[in-house]
């Protein structure tokens, strides 16, 4: 029963919990600046149009780039980490084990480091990309 068990609650149920979580988060943020604005509208108080013009989560370009390059580190380090890991269990095999302790820390790592490269991949492609996009809004952020 905790072979079936353990694996429907890591591989379903949560990533389905963390989903829900986050749409949930999402939608109290929504209610509050609802209800803001409507206190705001009915006390006949200024509202600021920057808060109903901001997209929810609106990040700028230079922060979703530097989110892929903290993704990219991280991704990378534990690539690395568990490569050796396995490299380290692959030569200490003492003969007549199972080379699974050294295959599956490998197979992980070779798989974290490929997602980690794409990172980076992708950040110096849109770090180039979008130079002219990135100095722009800062330009519009220092007005402001």
């Amino acid at each position: 029963m905790d072979k079936v068990l353990v694996p429907l609650g890591i591989f379903v149920a949560l990533p389905v919990m963390i989903v829900w979580l986050v749409t949930r988060a999402r939608q109290n943020e929504i209610n509050r600046k609802t209800e803001l604005l409507l206190k705001a509208m009915e006390s006949g108080a200024q509202i600021d149009t920057n808060l109903i013009a901001s997209p929810i989560g609106g990040k700028t370009i230079k922060e979703r780039l530097l989110k892929r390059l903290t993704a990219g580190c991280i991704f990378t380090l534990m690539g690395i980490v568990f490569l050796t890991i396995g490299i380290v269990n692959g030569i200490n095999l003492q003969p007549g084990m199972s080379n699974d302790s050294a295959v599956i820390p490998s197979v992980f790592g070779g798989i974290w480091l490929a997602i980690g490269v794409s990172f980076f991949i992708v950040f110096f492609v849109g770090r180039k990309m979008l130079a002219k996009e990135i100095s722009a809004e800062e330009k519009t952020l220092t007005r402001e």
